[in-house]
């Protein structure tokens, strides 16, 4: 660096000049981020001040909205042309350390990939779905200088195989969309070693993953710090995660740095309001049990003898195969009751065969075996016509509420089309009245109705996505996924609503989730489904407490904790479990 003139102001970057030599791999100071907007500039992040040091794992935490993951893309120099920063970010380099922020875009281009790389939360939007995924390895060493295409292949399998890729000489010539969730994942993480950075900033790398591959992610994650001694800064707003991996924890809120703290303290004694809240929306295994016993105790006399809204018995799902091969078998002789007004919690992996259920008893997936009951309806064999009559007694709440509105119509307008379809409104206008209830119903203004779904946050939109799901009072809900993609407190804020609409509604629900403290919450009983089986069923404190079935065993395992000393115990019974199954 040039020398600085006494006589002139000094600049960001001279003030931290002593600074170096402290091994930091990255140092924020006194970053502010605004972004220009037709309202004017909104301030993302304002004066945030971190470090990271070399191989140590910073988990930076906060609901939608807390500027985490714009003070992690600044570090890539990834901001868009609207934003404007100041502030330094000093990037620990080859070539010494120097300030992302005063970067041109050739010289991020030379950064990016040698000396820190991104792990986006969803691999299927970060891999090109037209290109093998060697090629794509092999691009990010193609652009920081020139490599045969054998050398390339060659350090493209290598890297496929220390992530776990099985068979990486063949897999290596697989398009994306021939690998799983939890491997597309694995091979966005290889794409980011392969250059063998520094750092490495995971935005949220295990949000929509089962509770098993989220395990053994976390475990790739850990072996990135040992074995090729990258520092990591973690986005999340998994709090088990945060126990379970990181060193550190920086809590951000509204754009500022609330709380900075290794994670034993932080766990064991927050200090900010903001953190104490946080932690505390955290659902926990057990959290549900004294809400399913007062729902049992105020049901009414008889009740278990009632007749079943969904009773499946048998139950056999095949999708048809194609160029000669065999059908695949999603769901294989279950058998499960749902009675009016009981939750019925399901989950199990990816591919279980969960949501192939819920689209059964929707009447959207065809039944090819046993018998499924809906409402009075056998559903092996049902034709839409006859069954038509009948999805005014459906809701159905889905996993990303962003997609399943009509961008074009406003809220009002979506939780209307319920009362449209079925001819209990002529147009929108005249179920307006009703669109208010039901938007109260699920704590959302009136005015709210009147905003377009992008308008919304996430949990907003999930709470209106409810308010038509209930439109026309439904003795039975399917809900998918409903809060996979919340942050904790947002989440804690629907599964209230979820359960305070259930306790006034009185419909019966199939809850479908791949976490188990979830279910736990809402669910009256639980059902384990692996690999189209039911492996396991019963009341929560029976399921999660005292599990029978190994493979139910392995999901509590895989469960994250939010306290450090405890996950690394639950850490080492899991690697204890796998290790004892094969």
């Amino acid at each position: 660096m040039n020398a600085t003139n006494p006589a002139q102001k000094p600049t960001a970057h001279d003030k931290h000049t002593s600074h170096r030599g402290t091994g930091d791999t990255v140092r924020i100071d006194g970053l502010s981020v605004s972004f220009s907007t037709d309202a004017g500039a909104v301030k993302a992040v304002d004066g945030v001040s971190l470090h990271v040091g070399a191989g140590e794992v910073l988990a930076i935490v906060g609901e939608s909205g807390s500027g985490k993951t714009v003070t992690a893309r600044t570090i890539l120099g990834l901001l868009p042309e609207t934003a404007t920063s100041s502030g330094a970010v000093f990037l620990n380099t080859d070539r010494g350390e120097v300030d992302v922020v005063t970067l041109t875009n050739k010289q991020l281009r030379q950064v990016r990939g040698p000396d820190v790389a991104m792990v986006f939360q969803e691999p299927s939007t970060a891999l090109n779905p037209v290109f093998k995924v060697g090629w794509q390895i092999a691009e990010g060493l193609r652009a920081h200088g020139k490599i045969s295409k054998k050398d390339a292949r060659t350090q493209a399998i290598d890297i496929l195989r220390k992530v776990g890729i099985p068979d990486p000489e063949t897999r290596v010539d697989y398009y994306p969309h021939q690998f799983s969730g939890g491997q597309k994942q694995r091979i966005v993480i290889a794409m980011a070693l392969v250059l063998g950075p520094k750092l490495i900033v995971a935005d949220e790398p295990t949000t929509a993953l089962d509770v098993t591959v989220q395990a053994e992610i976390l475990e790739l994650l850990r072996r990135c710090r040992v074995e090729f001694g990258s520092s990591i800064v973690l986005i999340t707003h998994n709090m088990g995660v945060v126990a379970d991996l990181a060193d550190r924890v920086a809590v951000m809120y509204n754009g500022q740095l609330v709380e900075q703290a290794d994670v034993s303290s932080l766990f064991a004694n927050p200090q900010n309001d903001y953190t104490k809240r946080l932690l505390a929306a955290v659902p926990r295994i057990g959290g549900g049990t004294v809400e399913a016993v007062e729902r049992a105790r105020v049901r009414p006399k008889g009740w278990a003898e009632s007749e079943p809204v969904v009773k499946a018995s048998g139950l056999r799902i095949q999708y048809p195969g194609r160029l000669g091969r065999a059908g695949f078998v999603a769901v294989d002789g279950v058998d499960f009751e749902i009675r009016p007004g009981e939750v019925l919690g399901l989950v199990g992996e990816s591919g279980s065969g969960k949501t192939t259920i819920g689209r059964s008893i929707a009447g959207l997936t065809r039944v090819t075996g046993g018998s499924l009951k809906v409402l009075g309806h056998e559903m092996n064999g049902v034709s839409e016509r006859s069954f038509r009559g009948s999805r005014d007694q459906l809701g159905f709440v889905f996993q990303d509420p962003a997609s399943s509105f009509n961008p074009l119509l406003t809220i009002a307008q979506c939780v209307a089309e319920p009362f449209i379809v079925h001819g209990r409104a002529s147009n929108a206008a005249d179920a307006r009245a009703a669109v208010d209830e039901l938007l109260e119903a699920v704590q959302l203004p009136k005015s709210f109705g009147d905003r377009y779904p992008h308008e919304l946050s996430g949990g907003q939109r999930q709470r209106a996505s409810l308010a038509r799901a209930i439109a026309l009072k439904p003795p039975l809900l399917i809900a998918d996924e409903p809060t996979s993609a919340l942050d904790v407190s947002v989440q804690q804020r629907v599964l209230e609503v979820f359960a305070d609409l259930q306790r006034d509604f009185g419909f019966a629900c199939l809850f479908i989730s791949h976490d188990l403290a979830v279910v736990d919450i809402v669910a009256d009983r639980i059902a384990v489904m692996h690999l189209g089986r039911l492996v396991e069923e019963g009341a929560g404190e029976q399921v999660l407490e005292a599990p029978q079935d190994a493979y139910t065993r392995r999901l509590l395992a895989s469960l994250p904790v939010p306290d450090p000393i405890e996950q690394a115990k639950r850490r080492e019974a899991l690697q204890e479990l796998v290790a004892s199954e094969g």
